[in-house]
């Protein structure tokens, strides 16, 4: 089911690059590079549902991740709308801005105030998603964060990660620490499929995922994190809004900050950054 007009935003840069980004949850849906196919994932199934979880593209996490607190799994920015603050297209590229306030469904469950912004660029084979963070309250507040990006692959036997050698994770399935001691190589097996793990300490090294000849550089500003996720195909099977076989097209790269988690004072303001870029 489409999102009605109202409820995106179409963004073409004038080189041809584009997004399409959902208000329901400030989440970018859509990312083709000039001359290039689809970059993300987004799954089929998914419902444009208010309160409800659009499966794929790029949710934003917070003020929690995953289930690792009080609060609703990935916390609540994700299913609530958004409001659009702006959007142009310049000389060489294209940018949305995204704004999320704290209300009275959010202070219910989360009783600090903050103004989140999502900025989109988009030019050539580049993409640049910014969340902001300012703490508008009297009060501290703290937070984790992650832009849960779904990458389309095609097959996912022949997709690597470069970069996380050398890296402490925590790995979610066996809720144990490990090291990842190479890079990481998807080869189909189970327990190397069935994935979800927090690298801590990536900071702003840069990742190459590969697969075949298509490679994607991914940096990051601001998170210190990072979480590669595959339900593989048992999980993926009991997702009620993926297809079965849906694992087999995407793979969870996710710009994160979980370890530590962020602080802000009073009128302070945190910003993070994934840049995309495919060679």
């Amino acid at each position: 089911m489409p999102l009605a007009s109202h409820e995106s935003i179409q963004l073409t840069a004038p080189d041809g690059a584009s997004v399409s980004l959902s208000l329901h949850g400030g989440q970018l849906l859509s990312w083709k590079p000039a001359g290039a196919p689809e970059q993300l994932y987004l799954s089929p199934r998914s419902e444009y549902v208010p309160g409800k979880v659009i499966r794929g593209g790029v949710p934003v996490c917070f003020p929690q991740f995953a289930d690792r607190g009080p609060l609703p799994k990935h916390g609540f920015a994700r299913t609530l709308p958004w409001e659009p603050v702006s959007q142009e297209v310049g000389k060489d590229d294209a940018l949305a801005v995204l704004r999320l306030r704290d209300s009275d469904t959010t202070r219910a469950i989360w009783p600090h105030a903050f103004e989140l912004e999502l900025s989109v660029r988009v030019s050539g084979r580049a993409l640049d998603v910014e969340l902001a963070c300012e703490n508008t309250g009297d009060a501290t507040l703290q937070f984790t964060t992650a832009l849960h990006t779904y990458l389309r692959v095609a097959d996912l036997d022949d997709v690597s990660i470069e970069g996380l050698a050398g890296l402490r994770y925590f790995d979610s399935i066996k809720q144990a620490e490990a090291l990842q001691r190479m890079d990481l190589l998807l080869t189909g097996e189970k327990g190397v499929l069935d994935l979800d793990r927090i690298y801590f300490g990536v900071k702003e090294k840069p990742l190459l995922v590969a697969e075949n000849r298509r490679q994607l550089v991914i940096t990051q500003q601001g998170f210190d994190d990072v979480v590669v996720w595959n339900p593989g195909p048992e999980r993926c099977a009991k997702l009620a809004d993926m297809p079965p076989e849906g694992w087999s097209e995407m793979l969870c790269v996710e710009a994160a900050s979980i370890g530590r988690p962020i602080e802000l004072q009073p009128g302070e303001s945190w910003v993070g950054r994934q840049s995309m870029s495919l060679l």
